[in-house]
Parts: structure tokens; C-alpha cells; sequence
């Protein structure tokens, strides 16, 4: 199913519209399982966005109409969302190769990828081994060490979640903390999603996510990068940028003022804004 035209089509509300994302998706074999994504036509080089840990594809629902105009390739990480989960685990690299696989299938030309929190991680481990296969980075909220600790409220919390995890669980009130006016719709959809894996997987990705260390692979790409900060990020904060600014060669910074972990829920206009000054359309 193509989503070209998206945008004329559903309108900027729709695009934005919670009920219908999941029916968007369509899935691609990528070799070692089948990769849920949407895709929305524009043009090139095309943006393919990344999302956290237990969202989906649906994180980047409010920033796609800011995008509009831009091709944009949105998947679902492996684990997450209607993706399968493969058998060889999630670590960054197990990620990265997935979404060199989904660029192989769709023929994307050199694309911007974009990686929010763990996909950001996953952005750079993706630079790194298929370097041929991108055309720049955006790091949006990310790290290159996570350093989360055993009584951090991220591993408490998750530690104590229980199946099945409901939607209203209060874990939620932290996990996606932002602006009041993020809307509600969207935060209660993020939820479902989120509350449909499993939560042993929450904590298997989680302790991989937490052992992962790219401070030594960072220094090796060489890409054009753009990493973006909420200056209240409560997980990842100033000094995780500045440590993903000493070690990336070609990094620029773009600091997302009153937002935190999640500034493409909370300003995604000045996301868009800056992304698209960074990496501009071709002509």
C-alpha cells in the first residue's frame, strides 16, 4: 500500500489522528523477520525516523505534518508494535541491522536518519555499519551511554511491571511526562501501544539498552549530524549532549527550550524546523 499524498489526502489533523495509524502500516521482510512501517511520499532524500523504547511508529505522528512534503519512512523497531521480534536479540546492532535491511527493501537513496532516544543509538550504530547506507544523522534526546542506575525510577518502574500492563498504569505519569499540552489522545494511544508488549521484553530491551556503550563507535562516523536536546530531558540531559558533541566530528546542536525527553511531542514544529534547515530537500 503506497501513502503518497498522505498529506492532501487526510489533511494535517489526519495525519496526526490516533485512531487510524495502525491501519497506515504495512510490512516488510527484511530478512530476519517482518518490519512494520509507514510510509509517506514526498521528496527525496527521504527522512527515516527511529523511535524509543516501547513506542512505535506512532511517536513521530505529531511531527510528521511539519514534515509535510518530505518522503518519511516510519517503522516499528523490532519487539515493538506490530514488527516481529527476531531471534537474536536488542542490542543497537541487532536494531542498526534491521534498518539497513528495510533501507535495502524499500531502495531508499542515502536517507536522513532520525533516532529518538534508543533509536537515536540505534542511528549511530547504524552510521557505523552500513555507513554507505545514509546520508546524515539527527539524534534527537539521545546518548551514547545511558548509564541508568539499578534504583534509577526507569528500571524501578519497569521492574514492577506486571502482565497484562494496563494502559493507566501509573508508570505512564513518568514515562511520558511532557508539556500539558501535548494531546491527550496521542498520550493515551502511545500507552496502548506500549502496554502491548510484554513485560519481560520491557525488561530484556531495557538491559541491553542500559549495557550499551558507543563512545568508541561514535568517533568513527562521519556523517553530517544533528543532535537535538530538551534543555528539561530528565533521562537525558546536558551532559549527554555535550559528551554526543565531543565525539561526533560533524555534530551540530540544537537546544529544544521547555522540553523534555520528548521534543517531538512537545515542540514538534521547531523539530521539523530544525531538521529540515539541517537537511534540506533536493530541489
Amino acid at each position: 500500500m503506497s501513502f503518497a499524498g498522505l498529506e492532501a489526502e487526510a489533511g494535517q489533523e489526519g495525519v496526526a489522528g490516533q485512531e487510524g495509524w495502525a491501519g497506515r502500516k504495512r510490512l516488510v521482510d527484511v530478512g530476519s523477520l517482518a518490519m512494520a512501517c509507514v510510509e509517506i511520499g514526498g521528496t527525496e532524500p527521504a527522512l527515516l525516523l527511529a523511535h524509543g523504547f516501547t513506542d512505535t511508529s506512532r511517536s513521530f505522528s505529531l511531527l510528521a505534518p511539519h514534515l509535510a512534503g518530505r518522503r518519511l519512512i516510519i517503522p516499528d523497531l523490532r519487539g515493538h508494535g506490530a514488527s516481529q521480534a527476531g531471534t537474536s536479540g536488542f542490542s543497537p546492532a541487532d536494531f542498526a541491522d534491521d534498518l539497513a535491511g528495510l533501507i535495502g527493501q524499500l531502495r531508499l537513496d542515502r536517507p536522513i536518519l532520525v533516532g529518538h532516544s534508543l533509536g537515536a543509538m540505534v542511528a549511530i550504530e547504524t552510521a557505523v555499519r552500513h555507513k554507505g547506507l545514509i546520508g546524515g544523522l539527527v539524534l534527537l534526546a539521545g546518548t551514547l551511554k545511558p548509564g541508568i542506575s539499578d534504583d534509577h525510577p526507569m528500571v524501578v518502574g519497569v521492574q514492577a511491571l506486571r502482565d497484562p500492563i494496563s494502559p493507566a498504569d501509573p508508570f505512564y505519569a513518568y514515562w511520558h511526562a511532557c508539556r500539558p499540552d501535548v494531546p491527550q489522545a496521542f498520550l493515551a494511544s502511545m500507552a496502548e501501544d506500549a502496554s502491548a508488549m510484554l513485560a519481560a521484553r520491557w525488561r530484556a530491551i531495557l538491559e541491553q539498552l542500559r549495557g550499551a556503550d558507543l563512545t568508541d563507535k561514535a568517533r568513527n562516523v562521519r556523517h553530517d549530524a544533528l543532535v537535538i536536546g530538551g534543555a528539561r530531558d530528565p533521562l537525558f540531559g546536558e551532559a549527554h549532549q555535550q559528551t554526543l558533541l565531543r565525539a561526533l566530528p560533524h555534530a551540530s546542536f540544537v537546544r529544544a527550550e521547555g522540553c523534555g525527553h520528548n521534543p517531538h511531542w512537545e515542540n514538534p514544529a521547531f523539530v521539523a524546523k530544525a531538521i529540515a534547515g539541517k537537511f534540506r530537500a533536493r530541489a
